[in-house]
């Protein structure tokens, strides 16, 4: 008696079902890689900004240097009359130091700070040319000669006098240009306005103070 055999169809059907999943799966697999490179990329890309911008907000940004005069003032001759005789004959070494933040160094040309009584010019000294090293404080040192020979009136002079002190303003800018990366060059004046106080007695300063 013959026996008609029949395919395995569910055995098939079984096997086409483990390929699909299989390529599901695959499928599945390459997009979650391209999502998690898509990430990767614009974390990157994000972080690169981040530092192009600390970058330029901090090492390129280029400051105005500060120019100071120095509180530490030796006098060599300190001549003063009284209220009733008001007059001065000072000389002294000093030092003006120019501070630079930036990320480059400042180099600037010579200069000439004046140094004035109630406005008027009672002395002048020249600061030479120098260079500023970045983020570093020049220091140049000064002989400073001022005398009350220019004054029209002493009037002012007697009464500081009378007070026992005697106060100076010193003023001076220096034009000179930052450079960066030692391509870029940037032109910054630094400006130097500084009142110092004098104590007759002592023969020293007692304030300094510059804006």
């Amino acid at each position: 008696m013959n026996q008609q055999e029949y395919p395995l169809a569910p055995a098939t059907r079984q096997s086409r079902s483990d390929e699909e999943s299989g390529t599901l799966r695959s499928e599945e697999l390459k997009r979650k890689k391209r999502i998690k490179l898509a990430i990767y990329i614009a974390a990157f890309a994000v972080f690169q900004t981040i530092v192009i911008l600390v970058f330029a907000l901090t090492v390129m940004r280029v400051k105005t240097p500060k120019v100071r005069l120095g509180t530490d003032v030796t006098f060599q001759n300190f001549s003063a009359g009284t209220q009733a005789s008001p007059s001065f004959d000072l000389s002294f070494t000093t030092q003006v130091g120019v501070k630079n933040t930036n990320f480059g160094p400042y180099k600037f040309d010579s200069t000439i700070a004046t140094f004035m009584y109630q406005g008027v010019t009672v002395g002048q000294v020249t600061i030479p040319k120098g260079k500023a090293g970045l983020r570093s404080t020049k220091k140049v040192g000064v002989i400073v000669n001022v005398d009350s020979n220019t004054l029209s009136s002493t009037a002012g002079l007697g009464s500081e006098l009378g007070a026992g002190v005697l106060t100076l303003n010193s003023q001076a800018k220096l034009s000179g240009k930052v450079e960066l990366m030692f391509v870029m060059k940037k032109k910054k004046s630094a400006e130097m306005n500084c009142t110092m106080t004098i104590e007759v007695s002592t023969k020293a300063i007692q304030s300094m103070s510059c804006e």
